[in-house]
């Protein structure tokens, strides 16, 4: 798999990397980006097959919030068809393996996640890159890790775990702190088998009863804020993990999207001021993506197909960010040099966590010539 495929002829400055469920995790941990939930109960086999969605990279088939309890059977064993599917299109050459998604299951319990596992073949393992744990904290998450585990020994494969923090614990400032170091604790644990820690930001908001509208970000709410701060502050101190950001819930975007006038300045100027560049719902996505990088956040989850580009644009690296990065790394002995274009300090030792994972980021998402590359990058119509 490969990122931006929906574009082939885009001109990228340096080329994204080709990456699978066995590629090295400090990277592969970048590679998500876009992440799709979906009803684990969509037959979503022929849109693979085919290659109809280009541009996904990352699917979850969900059995808990997006499954009706009463049709967990049944989506269990859609997945399992799904994956029988895949690893045979695969093995026979009817798919070609660069253009398969990563995919994941989000499950309900660790009696489902038991249950859902112990249908599962080695065929069907070699297409299922991880499993990912819906209200995780301090009491539930060594049992899922421990189980996540004995598969992994089982089945001589790789399969990883993502967390996902919404749990009340961590939204009550009285509790969060005590639970997040019980929650980094497990993860340093099984530090080789979590991928990727993810956040609620609607089970965050949910329990205060807001909900951000379109023309708001999820930074503006100020509750959640806190808890995507510390979440940060303790999870992801020196690239510990990477973080990704949560959903965004509003879209508009029709089949065809139309980019009359392009922006003749950088994005983040655009968006930032509230000028328009395709509508109200994409636009609040886009500035809160950037808002998410500021903040240290890699690739977020989605909800609709049409998110998926915009997204992954926004995670391309600049090349101004791209030499920076790069002299940061160089210069081993420390000290200040100045930035690629000129206009900044690069101070080596307190800049080079951040230059880590711009490399990183460059590898996955590729290296665009500006800011004003991003829109090309995502302005053409599927």
């Amino acid at each position: 798999m490969r990122h931006h495929l929906y574009n082939p002829d885009f001109k990228f400055v340096i080329e994204p990397e080709n990456f699978d469920k066995y590629t090295e995790r400090e990277l592969l941990q970048y590679c998500l980006g876009a992440t799709m939930y979906m009803p684990g109960t969509k037959d979503f086999a022929p849109k693979i097959m085919s290659g109809a969605m280009p541009g996904l990279t990352t699917i979850v088939m969900c059995f808990e919030d997006a499954c009706p309890e009463d049709r967990v059977l049944a989506a269990e064993e859609n997945v399992h068809n799904l994956l029988d599917s895949v690893s045979s299109a695969v093995e026979n050459g009817t798919l070609d393996p660069k253009r398969v998604p990563l995919i994941f299951v989000r499950i309900r319990n660790l009696a489902q996640f038991k249950h859902f596992s112990e249908g599962l073949t080695k065929h069907q393992v070699k297409s299922l890159c991880g499993i990912n744990f819906p209200k995780f904290n301090a009491e539930n998450g060594y049992e899922y890790y421990a189980y996540l585990q004995s598969l992994n020994e089982k089945f001589g494969e790789i399969l990883y775990g993502m967390p996902i923090i919404e749990d009340p614990e961590v939204a009550y400032k009285e509790t969060r702190m005590q639970e997040l170091i019980g929650i980094k604790k497990i993860l340093d644990k099984y530090h080789d088998l979590v991928l990727q820690v993810r956040v609620g930001g609607t089970d965050f908001s949910s329990v205060f009863g807001v909900r951000r509208g379109v023309d708001y970000s999820i930074y503006d709410i100020m509750t959640v804020r806190e808890c995507l701060s510390d979440i940060v502050n303790v999870c992801g101190r020196n690239n510990d993990y990477v973080i990704s950001g949560p959903v965004w819930e509003y879209f508009r975007a029709p089949k065809e999207l139309m980019f009359e006038d392009l922006p003749k300045h950088g994005l983040d100027d655009y968006l930032m001021k509230r000028l328009p560049i395709v509508n109200n719902e994409i636009d609040g996505l886009l500035r809160e993506v950037i808002l998410d990088k500021a903040n240290g956040f890699v690739g977020r989850t989605v909800i609709h197909p049409t998110h998926v580009k915009f997204v992954n644009a926004l995670m391309a690296v600049t090349k101004e960010e791209y030499d920076d990065a790069s002299m940061i790394i160089c210069h081993t002995e420390g000290g200040v040099v100045k930035g690629s274009g000129a206009n900044k300090m690069n101070e080596v030792r307190p800049h080079t966590n951040w230059a880590h994972r711009i490399i990183n980021r460059a590898r996955a998402f590729g290296v665009i010539e500006n800011e004003g590359a991003y829109v090309k990058l995502f302005a053409v119509n599927e």
